[in-house]
């Protein structure tokens, strides 16, 4: 592994973000099954629109329904498919799926879909998050709430925050404007 793939991509399952970490660096989102909460919708637009998205499902009939769905929503978010036969498990009685995938053929799926990340974006310390109140105290979770409505990245606990600020690529500019826009709101009510 060596630059990171710019593109986020989408996959069933932490099983799959597992497999596919162990072969690029990337970063996933996993919509857990079928069933895509808006949520998980709303998650994936945002990092079409920041970074790109490839989608990456298991080639059964589940795997098809995700990428209609997220298709519907998204239109111009990139493929990467595997042949049925390159997600069959070892066992042969599982289900398909990426997690089964060799390194061959999941660098292969991807070969011609990503963009490489030479520059890392600059990252937010989990010192300034502490700094910021976000982490810990009386009105943290409040404050994160709130901070993900601010930047549209949605709500997460202390550990998640971290790992969504890199995931949507937020600034360090962007994050103190949505700070000091936190400050003074609790200021107003206060």
């Amino acid at each position: 592994m060596t630059e990171k793939i710019r593109e986020v991509i989408v996959v069933e399952g932490r099983d799959d973000t597992r497999r596919l970490q162990d072969v690029v660096n990337a970063d996933t989102i996993e919509t857990n099954g079928s069933e895509i909460s808006a949520a998980t919708l709303a998650e994936i637009a945002l990092a079409q629109e920041k970074r790109g998205v490839i989608v990456f499902t298991d080639p059964d009939f589940p795997g098809e329904q995700i990428r209609k769905t997220i298709s519907q929503v998204i239109p111009n978010a990139k493929h990467a498919f595997l042949r049925s036969g390159q997600a069959q498990p070892a066992d042969h009685h599982s289900s398909l799926g990426v997690e089964h995938a060799s390194n061959k053929a999941i660098l292969a799926a991807l070969a011609h879909l990503y963009t490489s990340m030479p520059d890392a974006p600059a990252v937010i310390s989990r010192q300034a998050l502490q700094a910021a109140r976000l982490t810990a105290g009386p009105n943290a979770r409040v404050r994160r709430q709130r901070l993900g409505d601010i930047l549209h990245i949605g709500y997460t606990n202390s550990k998640q925050l971290y790992k969504r600020l890199q995931l949507f690529q937020i600034s360090p500019t962007d994050f103190a404007a949505a700070v000091a826009q936190l400050n003074r709101e609790e200021q107003v009510n206060d």
